[in-house]
């Protein structure tokens, strides 16, 4: 059953709604933060991500939501937000990025027993990085020399990477469904970006 809309744009599609749900963190919240990011725009792909996180003595739960649109890559990110003894509360937080703004998008697949592996089977889990040029993380290691018997000080090299937002999936902890709608959301996005515009639902 299709959500009803509350002004904010048109309701979302029933799959995403369901998804948001069965998620179970806030759902009513989730979705109308999403509607409202989305507004009027066709959602052509969907990704949601629930994970819960362990920090000393308390639990902390977040949803990440992703949607690709004809034009945009909208980002949803809900979690608990509270200090201890304080009532407990949640923050949402949408991004929308122009789909050419998109940088690249890195999958990294792990696979139990390659040797044996097949086209067309699933990986255990992957890892989603999305970079779209809002925060730049800078690796240094120090600088190697060709010579081994050198003991002069060569400074430091690095590397620049985009790295905005990585999202792990795994099949045992998530269900293989969940890795393969994460591979699906991946190659929707890989595919739009750089040309402005992403194609027909999937």
């Amino acid at each position: 059953m299709r959500r009803v809309s509350h002004g904010t744009g048109q309701a979302l599609p029933d799959d995403l709604t369901r998804a948001i749900t069965h998620a179970g963190y806030y759902p009513a919240l989730v979705c109308d933060v999403v509607e409202s990011a989305v507004a009027d725009d066709l959602v052509v792909s969907h990704l949601v991500h629930q994970e819960t996180t362990f920090d000393h003595d308390s639990v902390r739960r977040h949803v990440t939501v992703l949607v690709v649109t004809p034009h945009r890559l909208v980002i949803a990110h809900a979690d608990d937000h509270a200090e201890p003894g304080e009532q407990l509360m949640a923050t949402a937080t949408t991004e929308t990025v122009p789909l050419r703004a998109v940088r690249g998008v890195m999958v990294t697949h792990v696979v139990a027993e390659p040797e044996s592996f097949s086209p067309g089977t699933h990986s255990r889990d992957i890892t989603l990085t999305i970079g779209w040029g809002a925060v730049s993380r800078l690796d240094m290691v120090p600088a190697q020399c060709g010579d081994p018997d050198c003991t002069a000080d060569h400074g430091f090299e690095g590397t620049i990477a985009s790295d905005d937002i990585s999202l792990r999936v795994s099949a045992a902890a998530d269900g293989a469904s969940a890795v393969e709608n994460a591979l699906r959301f991946a190659r929707v996005l890989s595919g739009s970006i750089g040309g402005g515009s992403a194609g027909s639902a999937s």
